[in-house]
């Protein structure tokens, strides 16, 4: 289906897979490696997502893996954090987001043109319900300043932080109009004809879905 895609849609639409092998060429029997994509013209991957840490069992250490990794091979990368509806309502969303960051300080300063970061609170996907847009721009924003400290602060401005989290086209013109939202992870939507009025808004503030 991925080089169906690659070899139908059209030629300024990226192809990306919704997971990558932590491992290479091997007998890794229902994996599919970065450089299988690679082969295939596929340009990018989503690591970490929700369901793959939480019904998976991914955990902070095996996506950090998986990032280094497809990055090294050539893939760009849509890495995904965000906290459960408990951790939300314990109030510990930033000590939840700051665990699962913290790893990428380990990458190195090229890799960094190649990733974009997607907060997708957990209890947001799929469910109808959604971060509001000062809850989304609360954690983007944090993330901004610990990328701008921890990194750099030119880093920190050319990366991209993306929303996912059940995006509709009733609620993208509010979340993208925060400062530090710089585009969509869309879902459901995206399957749906409302996902071309998601794609006009996010044109309208030139960034991304």
């Amino acid at each position: 289906q991925l080089q169906w895609a690659k070899e139908n849609v059209s030629s300024n639409v990226y192809v990306g897979a919704q997971n990558v092998s932590l491992f290479g060429f091997g007998a890794y029997t229902g994996e599919i490696s970065a450089e299988a994509l690679k082969d295939i013209g596929v340009e990018w991957t989503i690591i970490g997502h929700s369901e793959r840490r939480t019904l998976f069992g991914e955990t902070d250490e095996v996506v950090l893996k998986k990032t280094t990794r497809a990055l090294e091979q050539g893939l760009k990368v849509i890495f995904c954090f965000g906290e459960v509806l408990a951790e939300r309502e314990a109030n510990q969303t930033i000590d939840v987001v700051n665990r699962q960051i913290s790893g990428l300080k380990s990458l190195k300063p090229e890799h960094w043109n190649n990733i974009v970061l997607a907060y997708e609170p957990v209890w947001a996907i799929g469910t109808g319900k959604v971060a509001t847009p000062e809850q989304a721009q609360e954690v983007h924003q944090h993330v901004r300043k610990w990328i701008s400290s921890e990194i750099s602060a030119e880093v920190a401005q050319n990366l991209r932080i993306i929303y996912g989290g059940s995006v509709n086209e009733k609620n993208c013109g509010d979340l993208i109009k925060q400062a530090d939202v710089d585009g969509f992870l869309v879902g459901g939507a995206s399957l749906k004809p409302e996902f071309a009025k998601i794609v006009e808004t996010c044109n309208t503030h030139n960034v991304s879905a």
